[in-house]
């Protein structure tokens, strides 16, 4: 599993109130919250954001509040990837449950920069910065990880393993 894309890029201890400001969490729709994605920290995020691109930032992205409302409308905005030095815990598991890869690793955190063309490989960890003609070592997801980030996440997932089971077709007698 592969992502590349253009990348926005921000510094430390980015939390969810600046992601998705508290005002905007008067909506249930995905694609309304991705318009208001970033507003406060990046009011041009939401409007030059393309799918594929992806999010550098420094230490402690998405830190705040627990609200699963941050990573999912950075994914609905067409984020796909965040690598940061590191994660707030409760960020890094909601946006794994909602199919959003995530990866810890400094160096590219430090190495690239606002605007660059990066790519991710998910099974090795591998960060190449199309741009600069730099490459950095981040950490491969485990492969019941990248499962659940190709289903699109938790719930998804936890679906269609349940429809295999009830049909049969999951290895099970």
């Amino acid at each position: 599993m592969k992502a590349a894309g253009r990348i926005f890029k921000y510094g430390d201890n980015v939390d969810t109130d600046v992601i998705i400001p508290a005002r905007y969490l008067n909506s249930f729709d995905a694609q309304e919250l991705a318009s208001h994605a970033m507003a406060d920290i990046d009011p041009e995020f939401a409007g030059s954001v393309r799918p594929g691109d992806m999010i550098v930032a420094n230490k402690n992205f998405g830190c705040g509040s627990s609200r699963e409302h941050a990573p999912l409308c950075l994914k609905t905005a067409g984020v796909s990837c965040i690598i940061a030095e590191t994660f707030a815990r409760i960020f890094y598991r909601n946006a794994i449950n909602i199919g959003l890869p995530i990866i810890e690793c400094p160096e590219a955190a430090r190495g690239i920069e606002a605007g660059d063309e990066v790519e991710v490989d998910f099974d090795s960890g591998k960060i190449y910065n199309r741009t600069k003609g730099t490459s950095f070592q981040g950490q491969p997801f485990p492969a019941f990880m990248q499962k659940l980030i190709q289903a699109g996440g938790l719930v998804n997932y936890t679906n269609g393993r349940k429809q295999e089971i009830e049909e049969g077709q999951d290895g099970r007698k």
